[in-house]
Order: structure tokens, then C-alpha cells, then sequence
């Protein structure tokens, strides 16, 4: 923990409408936890916030007092860069407006919202808009650093359908940031992370989404080499409304049966149509559960929640295949066989349709090739295998990097992971991300992400 002195608290909590907790308040411990349970860090002070103005507060005093602060949005944030140790914690997740707009299509959300919770309030109208794969995701964090979701390939990602977002920034002036109004700041919002400020409220494009035909379709762990070279095939020429995904993972049944599997989501109207599509995967093989149905499209985003349980420990990381070789399946399937875990998982994140047709600078997100993201999930429940578990995510990153691209993106990225890594996540937009950093915060006061360092900051 940080030497800090303590700073005299009595205005912040005068002037916030939220909770001001201290390391002996009630409710302190359980403020300071998020998602993963490999997180253990203890802030100075949790301003948590209900509204803008207790925002602009909170960063006034950490700035003014010279503190570490971080930002706190759902909590999901696998890196733990959520937390300061020592420092001033900015909890928004007690922020959980929405409201859905349904004759301009839109939904407005606030930073505490969580993805199953945008899903439910926008399905009530018969909408929904790209929103990750997770429910208890929050929305902040998937937005900001790009947002990958089932409805991708038709809609693109999260950021591709933010249309405005208000601001506090890190001298507690309020923005609203979009095309027609601060676009430098606005394109740096769309990936850039948290580097820019606070954002108090996303508004999103929505689109008549009621019911998918999705789900996974599983098979024995020994049929992955032919099934992974099926996927490569099949998924080079699909139509923008079948998302999909494949995976080595264990069994939820607690069983810890190695399995592999191909999961979809298909979006279109036609229900023949939809059927016939992903047919394929349907047929492949000798599956051991075949779980495709038509559903809710919120339902869709609760699929893999049971491999992401709240208070395990966690470390990713991620990589890019731009093509899916044979060497690069046999280096999965023998990694895949190491895990030390039930909980550890491969993810392939299918890349194509909208999201792929988007100029890689038109937003700060840059990662608009066709392909497949690669999700190295390590999660254990005993804080005693933390070492086994972290090395077994950075030994099989190191077996697949001979086939993968020099790209990461940010959501999925360790809290080790060195600045040439975040550099790869930014792409080409990070000299330009550089350059709004000094304009926005000039003094690095919002550090605690995969940080676009100013530089010297002005005078």
C-alpha cells in the first residue's frame, strides 16, 4: 500500500450526494472488490458517485489533493486498474440510468450500467444495440475500449453505435462529446480507454433486435483439430447477420471435462434463412450437446456468464490470428491440454461483416481486419495456484505467438502487460491518441488503464 497521508475528507462528503467511504466505514471492503478476486487493493477514499456533479467533486478533490485516482465503472476489469491502492476511488457503478428513446432508436446509459441490464431496458422496445457477450460486463469499460459483440459483424462494435457521450474531464469541466460537437475528443473516446476523463453517460444507436437463433453446439476436447479447421472454412464466408465464436473450455457441470465447441448468433428476420445458415455447425461432427434455440436477445449475453463467476482470480490475455493454420490449432489444442484449471478457457472471437469495414483511424479503435481475437482466460479459484495459473496464460500466449499478429485489444490486456503491448492495442491511432492526451490531460491524472503517457505535460 502507497504512503499516503490521509486527506481531509469532510468537504467531499458535504458536497456528494453518493457514499464517502474510508478504509473503517461500513461497506467499505465490498465497494473496493470488482470482478476478479486476484484484485486486492485498498483506496484511501470510495467517492461513490449518483451523478455528474458528484464526479466532477470527487476529481476536483483528487486532483486538488494531489491523489492517485481511479475509475470505477461495473467492475468487471480484469487488468484491476479500477482500484488505486492508496488513492481515490471513483465508484460509478451506483450510476445506472437508461433510457430508451424508441422513435429515434437510441438508448442513453449511464457508466454503472451493466451490459444485461442495457440489454433487458432496450429489449422492452424491441431493441438493442452491440453490447458485448457477458452480462455482468459493464458498459463503460466495453465501450471505451472498443466494445466486441454478438451483433458485431452486423452492426459493428459498441463504439461504432455510440452517437454522444458527456464528459468530465480531468480540470472538472462537463463536455459532451460527439460528431458535431468536440470530435477529437470523441473519436479518442471510441477505444482510447479511460485516458480522456470520466464519462457520466454513453448514448447509443439502437436497432430492431427482438430475437436471435444462437447458442453453442459442443464436442469432445479429441475432435477439436477437425472442428477448428471446420470453423476456418466455414466462417471465411459468412453473412454479416451470424456471429460467431469457438472455444476450448471445460465442462460448466463442474466435471472438468475438456470440450471444444463453435457458438452463434444469428440476428436476421428470416428464420428459414437463419436456420439454414448455421445449419453447418449443427451437422458437423458427433456433437455432445447441441444448445441452439431462438431467444430473447438478453439471453444470448448470459450464454458464457457461468465461465466468468465473480471473485475468482483472473489473468488474460489476447492476440489476433489474421488466419487460423493448422500449426496454430495444434499449438491451441496442446496448450488447451496444460490448463490448470476448470476455469481456464481459449475463445476465438470471429471477425467480419460492419466491424471490418470501418477505416481502422476513423476511431481510436483500430483493429478492423477480418480474423479471429484470441481470448487466453486463465481463472482458478485458490489464491495458492495464482503463479501456476498466470504462468500457464503467459506460456501458452508465447507457444501461439508464431501465428499470431503484433495486436492486442485493450479490454483484454493483463495489469503486467508492457507499454510495446499497449502500443499494439492502439495500432496506428496511438501517436495521434498521444497528442489529445496532452490536450485533455495534460498531467496524466487519469493513469490507471492502458495508459497513452502525455509525455512532458504543459506549463
Amino acid at each position: 500500500m502507497l504512503d499516503v497521508e490521509t486527506p481531509p475528507i469532510a468537504a467531499l462528503e458535504a458536497s456528494l450526494s453518493g457514499e464517502v467511504l474510508t478504509p473503517d466505514a461500513p461497506g467499505y471492503d465490498a465497494a473496493r472488490r470488482i470482478h476478479n478476486g486476484l484484485i486486492d487493493k485498498r483506496p484511501t477514499v470510495i467517492a461513490r458517485c449518483r451523478h455528474t456533479a458528484d464526479v466532477v467533486d470527487a476529481i476536483n478533490f483528487g486532483r486538488d489533493e494531489g491523489m492517485e485516482i481511479s475509475v470505477r465503472g461495473g467492475g468487471h476489469n480484469v487488468a484491476g486498474k479500477a482500484v488505486t491502492d492508496g488513492g481515490l476511488m471513483i465508484d460509478l457503478s451506483p450510476m445506472k440510468g437508461i433510457h430508451v428513446d424508441p422513435v429515434r432508436q437510441t438508448v442513453r446509459a449511464q457508466p454503472g450500467v451493466l451490459v444485461g441490464e442495457l440489454d433487458r431496458a432496450s429489449a422492452a422496445f424491441g431493441l438493442a444495440t452491440p453490447s458485448g457477450v457477458v452480462s455482468s460486463t459493464g458498459i463503460a469499460g466495453l465501450t471505451l475500449g472498443g466494445g466486441l459483440a454478438w451483433l458485431m459483424s452486423r452492426y459493428g462494435t459498441a463504439v461504432d453505435n455510440l452517437l454522444s457521450a458527456e464528459v468530465v474531464l480531468a480540470s472538472g469541466e462537463i463536455v459532451t462529446a460527439g460528431e458535431d460537437a468536440d470530435a477529437e475528443l470523441f473519436w479518442a473516446l471510441r477505444g482510447g480507454g479511460g485516458n480522456f476523463g470520466v464519462v457520466t453517460s454513453f448514448e447509443y444507436r439502437a436497432h430492431p433486435v427482438a430475437d436471435v437463433l444462437g447458442g453453442p453446439v459442443l464436442h469432445p476436447v479429441a475432435a477439436a483439430p477437425e472442428l477448428f479447421s471446420f470453423y476456418r472454412d466455414f466462417a471465411s464466408d459468412l453473412p454479416d447477420d451470424l456471429g460467431t465464436q469457438a472455444a476450448f473450455l471445460h465442462a460448466p457441470d463442474g466435471s472438468g471435462t475438456k470440450l471444444c465447441g463453435i457458438a452463434t448468433c444469428h440476428c436476421g428476420g428470416d428464420a428459414q434463412r437463419a436456420e439454414a445458415q448455421i445449419r453447418p455447425v449443427r451437422d458437423f461432427g458427433t456433437p455432445v450437446a447441441d444448445m441452439i434455440a431462438r431467444v430473447p436477445y438478453p439471453a444470448i449475453n448470459t450464454g458464457m456468464d457461468w465461465l466468468f463467476p465473480k471473485g475468482t482470480c483472473d489473468y488474460w490475455t489476447s492476440a489476433f490470428f489474421e488466419e487460423l493454420s493448422e500449426e496454430a490449432i495444434a499449438a491451441m489444442v496442446a496448450a488447451f491440454e496444460r490448463a490448470p484449471s476448470d476455469l481456464c478457457a481459449l475463445v476465438l472471437e470471429d471477425f467480419h461483416g460492419a466491424a471490418t469495414r470501418v477505416d481502422p483511424t476513423s476511431t481510436a479503435y483500430p483493429h478492423r481486419q477480418p480474423g479471429f481475437n484470441l481470448l487466453v482466460i486463465s481463472s482458478w479459484r485458490d489464491a495458492a495456484d495464482t503463479e501456476a495459473g498466470i504462468a500457464w496464460a503467459h506460456d501458452t500466449f508465447a507457444a501461439l505467438a508464431p501465428y499470431t499478429a503484433k495486436r492486442a485489444y485493450t479490454n483484454y490486456l493483463s495489469a503486467d502487460d508492457h507499454e510495446a503491448r499497449v502500443r499494439e492495442a492502439y495500432g496506428p491511432n496511438y501517436d495521434r491518441l498521444v497528442q489529445l492526451k496532452r490536450r485533455y490531460d495534460p498531467h496524466n491524472l487519469f493513469h490507471l488503464n492502458q495508459n497513452i503517457a502525455p509525455g512532458e505535460p504543459k506549463a
